[in-house]
């Protein structure tokens, strides 16, 4: 291992070291302080010793806080600041010690351990901005303890909106930038411009255009959740299986970061997607749901989660601190093993990707029982009208995705008491032209997707979406 190694290593001891000072010099502050009342004098004596630790704890922060520094993950100011105040820190707390040794009056000790307070007050709100955001003391009460909304708002005209800037960048900003911004750059990468995506990191390039299998960025993203290298890390938001849809349609296409929509190709599996984040995509009439209970749900088996991400299916929770999860079948067979497997995590499950799979009528009653679906995905596999009775079961589903199918009008009256569904897309289907005035009023409420992106509309206003327009 060479030198610098050694040093790098060193360096990541820093956050544990830290709070040695920070806890040992606050209680000797405070032994200080209440040691001006009379009942509390006893105190005295654990004072210097506790300063004389707090300074040796203080110096090993320091040279390890420096080491840190040098690999270059943090923004330069910030970290300069809060160097210098922690070094300010540890001379302080040498300059208190010396003064209990001198037995100085206790008043200008109490005044010293005040300023010595304001100083690590200071240097740890610095540190924590270095590690959690400039934002992070105030972050909580905006969100008013309900769990964060979509990363991209919604777009009122999704053919003329820019991918990058009106997609993209929101989605990096929100899930992001905490880690890969301006503040902090963990691994040397910054997510938080053109310029900055395109340079990459301490491991080379992040993004390759046109090859999102082989861009470090996706392939950290699709990662298990419990690999150290998945990103983001599991204590924070992940991202959704849309939006690592979005994400990996951009890269595909070319990572460009000026093009609009309708100057892109779009697949069959992006088009519903790319009109989902389009404004009054559904009725003014309808019902509006989460698409994550409310309800708390014990965590699931994680035996279950290993033997499934063993098969190549992609489990990840669908919010931070959630024990609700997707599942995607991205890279992984459905076989009857396989999803009989999934029926363990019928508590937990809430969004399931099975676009592209080889379903059958007959794999529909295992899908039957993950009754807390909200989102299901069944585009482009063999279920028929018999396997679509199967899911009357599933009355939490939201949003159901059945392009490419042989479904026809006589399998979608049997989903007719589905009441929460809000949106269908059934393009490229046996659903006729006729039958769409039948469907409307058989689902009133419910977008309903034919392919051709007629949205329903309020009656003040008529929209019609071409994602292909040029």
């Amino acid at each position: 291992m060479s030198l610098l190694s050694l040093f790098d290593v060193a360096g990541r001891f820093h956050p544990v070291l830290v709070h040695l000072p920070i806890g040992i010099l606050l209680l000797a502050c405070l032994f200080q302080l209440l040691a001006m009342y009379k009942k509390f004098e006893p105190l005295r004596p654990a004072i210097q010793l506790m300063l004389f630790l707090g300074v040796l704890s203080a110096i090993a922060s320091c040279i390890t806080g420096i080491l840190l520094s040098q690999s270059g993950d943090y923004e330069e100011t910030l970290v300069s600041r809060h160097q210098w105040l922690g070094i300010g820190v540890m001379f302080a707390s040498l300059a208190l010690y010396l003064l209990h040794r001198s037995f100085v009056p206790q008043k200008v000790l109490s005044w010293a351990s005040l300023l010595l307070l304001g100083l690590i007050m200071i240097t740890g709100h610095l540190g924590g901005s270095l590690t959690h955001g400039s934002a992070y003391l105030t972050e909580g009460f905006d969100q008013n303890d309900e769990p964060k909304g979509p990363a991209i708002k919604p777009i009122v005209n999704v053919p003329e909106a820019v991918v990058y800037a009106d997609m993209v960048e929101p989605l990096l900003k929100a899930r992001c930038y905490s880690c890969h911004g301006p503040n902090k750059m963990k691994g040397k990468l910054r997510l938080d411009g053109p310029e900055l995506i395109l340079k990459g990191g301490k491991t080379g390039k992040t993004v390759l255009p046109g090859k999102p299998g082989e861009s470090e960025l996706f392939a950290r993203l699709m990662l298990p959740l419990d690999d150290e290298d998945h990103m983001p890390p599991k204590e924070k938001t992940q991202l959704t299986p849309h939006e690592l849809e979005l994400l990996h349609w951009w890269i595909s296409t070319g990572a460009d970061f000026t093009r609009k929509t309708k100057e892109l190709p779009q697949t069959e599996k992006i088009k519903p997607m790319l009109l989902a984040l389009q404004p009054g995509a559904a009725t003014g009439t309808e019902k509006i749901v989460a698409d994550v209970p409310a309800e708390k749900v014990s965590a699931a088996e994680e035996g279950v989660i290993k033997s499934l991400k063993a098969a190549g299916v992609t489990i990840v929770a669908v919010a931070a601190a959630s024990n609700y999860l997707s599942a995607n079948f991205m890279n992984a067979a459905a076989t009857d093993s396989t999803l009989k497997l999934l029926t363990a995590l019928k508590p937990q499950l809430v969004w399931l990707n099975l676009a592209g799979a080889v379903l059958t009528d007959k794999s529909m009653a295992y899908i039957s029982q993950l009754v807390n679906l909200r989102k299901l995905n069944l585009s482009n596999t063999g279920i028929t009208d018999k396997g679509l009775a199967d899911l009357r079961k599933l009355t939490h589903l939201q949003t159901l995705n059945l392009v490419g199918t042989k479904i026809s009008i006589a399998g979608m009256f049997e989903l007719k008491n589905l009441k929460e569904l809000q949106s269908i897309y059934l393009y490229q289907t046996q659903v006729q032209a006729k039958d769409w005035m039948t469907l409307r009023k058989t689902f009133p409420g419910t977008m309903l997707d034919s392919g051709g992106y007629s949205v329903p509309t309020l009656a003040k206003d008529t929209t019609e979406i071409n994602l292909n327009t040029r």
